[in-house]
């Protein structure tokens, strides 16, 4: 039996392609981008959640572990997450819902059913299911699964992708797909791999086996002050101009995300940085119209 493991499924999402979506985010990503959103998303396994404000200490969680991966020290309570298995008991047992599992699996046909749920306003609005992550591609045989079930009962499909998959699956997705909404964050590879860890040699490769096929593509750029805007956008810009692109949205960098670092218990690495102003975007917007593409800020 095919299983896939999904973090969220968003109902009527209006940012992640054209009308009224269902947007399924699926688990696991080959990025580890500073100021990822969902970290969440980036192990392909099982994990916990800890809500450490909610906690009272009562020491449920320590005794229904199996694996010794809770304890308390000094009245505060210590996760130990190279033993948890995440198995959930200490979530059967938690009183206060301090404790959460990210990463619940489903079959093509459970996951279908909730996609299937909003079909009336795929129709209405031009909608449809957009496939998200983490990278939805590190799920490819479940990904393709999906994609098929969603072509063949008539529905839109959007895939939301970092590009870091072999060009043979971009190819296979791409022949049943829609819409692509296709990040691109830095074009010097050196600060690619400083910032997300990997090489982005592959990424352009297949924007541009994309671009060639001519598919539909909204390229995604996160604007970060300080760390990608400058030069690199300008670059960008060139890149693109050659391209077969639909359009380019520019995202304002955000912390919203910043809260689930804690509850993963790993670091933030950018809390110092700034969002950008009004003034910066509009000026990066208009930088980007005189290449010639068709451009908006958030979306």
């Amino acid at each position: 039996m095919l299983l896939g493991k999904v973090i969220n499924i968003q109902k009527y999402s209006i940012h992640d392609g054209p009308g009224i979506r269902t947007s399924v985010f699926l688990k696991g990503c080959p990025l580890n981008c500073w100021w990822c959103h969902n970290p969440e998303s980036q192990c392909s396994e099982k994990e916990i959640l800890y809500w450490e404000d909610k906690c009272t200490t009562c020491g449920m969680c320590v005794k229904k572990c199996p694996n010794g991966a809770v304890e308390i020290k000094d009245g505060k309570i210590i996760n130990h997450r190279d033993k948890c298995t995440a198995c959930g008991k200490c979530i059967d047992f938690c009183m206060n819902n301090a404790r959460e599992i990210s990463g619940k699996e489903y079959t093509v046909e459970e996951l279908m059913k909730e996609v299937e749920k909003d079909t009336v306003f795929y129709d209405e609005s031009g909608g449809g299911v957009t496939f998200s992550g983490g990278e939805p591609f590190s799920q490819m045989n479940f990904l393709e699964a999906l994609v098929e079930a969603s072509k063949n009962k008539g529905i839109h499909v959007a895939i939301d992708t970092t590009g870091l998959t072999s060009s043979e699956n971009i190819r296979k997705i791409a022949s049943k797909a829609d819409l692509f909404l296709y990040d691109l964050k830095f074009m010097n590879d050196e600060e690619h791999k400083k910032y997300t860890g990997v090489s982005n040699e592959l990424i352009l490769q297949n924007l541009k086996i994309l671009s060639d096929m001519q598919k539909e593509i909204y390229v995604r750029i996160p604007v970060i002050p300080g760390i990608n805007d400058g030069e690199n956008l300008k670059k960008s810009a060139e890149f693109l101009k050659d391209l077969n692109i639909t359009k380019v949205n520019l995202l304002p960098y955000h912390k919203y995300g910043m809260d689930k670092y804690s509850r993963l218990e790993i670091e933030y690495k950018l809390k110092e940085e700034k969002e950008p102003t009004k003034e910066e975007m509009d000026n990066i917007l208009e930088m980007f119209k005189k290449y010639g593409l068709n451009v908006k800020i958030g979306g």
